[in-house]
């Protein structure tokens, strides 16, 4: 396997070397991995990510011909050099599982480790952050609109790469989509492989119904008939239970339905509903595809459309949108005390939270339901009776929560450079995923004018944010 240590952004390795000439190798460093807008204007986002991150940790090391490069750059010593090929993750990473439903600005990835190895991983954290978390969002709000019916991942072709491709359909079989048509995400991840057939074998053969036949005979347990190809109703739907007449059923063999990839799939998969149940196939199903998106799948539903399963390829692989998670400084460490800090901005959204935190969530003991995050500095403790939940922005919007249980979001993940979490299997994340998803009100998880997650500080918090953005304000006039 191609080690992709060097997935680090330039600027990292010249910091460390000033970190390296300060003798500052071992002073510890506090970062935070956290977005400041959930995508495609939604309420949420679901993370993702964290089995490359694990990954990408414990194979960290620089190679000979990794430090070979750096040195021809002729921007480093020969002593940092050295450093870094012996170097090895050491510090710890806390996160919250792939599959959690996660909010702005609160803290998804906590990295306490030397300033220079904490520096060097930002670029590989943001990056299977931002890019597995935007895949199981867009899926999970596809899943959610289909309201039941069966998705596919068809994304392989659409997707940004390699890589890129294998991790959509992983992501996309957390938030709850059923398999994927990239025969070796399924065969890494041990997911079901899906798939039909294309235009082409159909336009290939004399006629649509030698092609069916053709494919009966060569899939005789797979046998879903593409029928878009010239004209749904009376050609492609004829020729099928043609098929499933002359063929299937003389040999015992189960006809499985058909897919419509193009034209007005509501009105077409009606129609075809129709004219399979009189032909006594009430068991075929109707697969729909092209370009289907929630928008689009909350209208097909709207519409009565008939339809067991659709295929959603673009719009999961090649989502049109960005998560835009960022890696901030939140504090370091001076002789065994946690100092903190802060980045402050003319934009209020882009001022960061202080110091080493903790992200905690109330629930509702009778409904199970979210009732909102919190985040806290390390050490503060949550009542188990009443707590008040103070926006950040308004202090005097105020939520008061009784009758509640909490629980911590983050989980420890390295601890000393040594892995202490047991990675889920995939269908263990889905699960999971699918058990996060349903604690939160429907208000939040609607498509159009999602309710407002509450995501509060702590009033120990808050009060530390507003005496740093005081002193750094009195620094300035000096």
């Amino acid at each position: 396997m191609e080690n992709l240590t060097m997935i680090i952004d330039f600027y990292e390795f010249t910091m460390g070397q000033t970190y390296f000439d300060k003798g500052e190798i071992n002073k510890v460093a506090y970062f935070d991995v956290f977005f400041r807008k959930n995508p495609f204007n939604g309420g949420y986002a679901i993370s993702g990510g964290l089995d490359s991150i694990i990954n990408y940790i414990q194979n960290f090391k620089l190679t000979k011909e990794d430090i070979a490069y750096l040195k021809s750059t002729n921007c480093f010593s020969d002593e940092y050099l050295e450093y870094l090929h012996n170097l090895r993750f050491n510090g710890d990473i806390y996160a919250v599982p792939d599959g959690t439903v996660v909010f702005p600005n609160e803290p998804i990835i906590t990295v306490k480790a030397p300033i220079i190895e904490a520096q060097l991983i930002e670029t590989a954290l943001l990056l299977y952050f931002n890019s597995n978390t935007l895949y199981t969002t867009a899926s999970k709000r596809i899943v959610n609109a289909a309201d039941g019916k069966k998705v596919m991942e068809f994304g392989a072709r659409r997707a940004r790469g390699d890589i890129s491709s294998l991790e959509a359909a992983k992501c996309a079989f957390i938030s709850g989509c059923i398999g994927t048509s990239n025969t070796l995400a399924a065969m890494k991840y041990q997911i079901p492989a899906l798939g039909t057939m294309a235009h082409s074998l159909v336009s290939d053969s004399n006629n649509e119904y030698q092609a069916f036949l053709n494919f009966a005979k060569s899939n005789p347990n797979n046998c879903m008939f593409l029928v878009d190809t010239y004209d749904t109703l009376r050609s492609g739907i004829p020729n099928a239970i043609k098929v499933a007449n002359e063929y299937l059923k003389p040999n015992n063999l189960e006809f499985k339905g058909i897919r419509i990839d193009s034209g007005d799939l509501a009105y077409l998969s009606k129609e075809a509903r129709k004219m399979l149940d009189e032909a006594g196939y009430f068991d075929a199903k109707i697969c729909l595809s092209n370009g289907l998106d929630e928008k689009k799948i909350k209208n097909l539903i709207e519409e009565k459309a008939c339809f067991d399963s659709i295929g959603v390829g673009d719009n999961i692989a090649a989502a049109n949108d960005i998560i835009g998670g960022v890696y901030k400084l939140c504090a370091i460490e001076e002789n065994g005390i946690i100092i903190p800090k802060i980045k402050i901005s003319d934009s209020k959204i882009k001022t960061t939270n202080p110091h080493y935190k903790k992200v905690y969530r109330f629930y509702d003991k009778d409904t199970g339901f979210a009732l909102g995050d919190v985040i806290v500095i390390y050490d503060e403790e949550i009542p188990e009776d009443t707590y008040t939940l103070i926006n950040p922005i308004d202090e005097f919007r105020q939520k008061a929560l009784k009758n509640y249980y909490v629980r911590e979001l983050q989980l420890p993940i390295f601890i000393n450079g040594n892995l202490v979490y047991k990675v889920p299997s995939i269908y263990e994340s889905q699960k999971y995923c699918e058990k996060e998803f349903a604690t939160m009100y429907p208000e939040i998880k609607r498509m159009n004018n999602p309710h407002i997650y509450y995501v509060d500080l702590s009033k120990r918090l808050l009060n530390l944010k507003q005496s740093l953005i005081e002193e750094a304000v009195r620094k300035r006039k000096r």
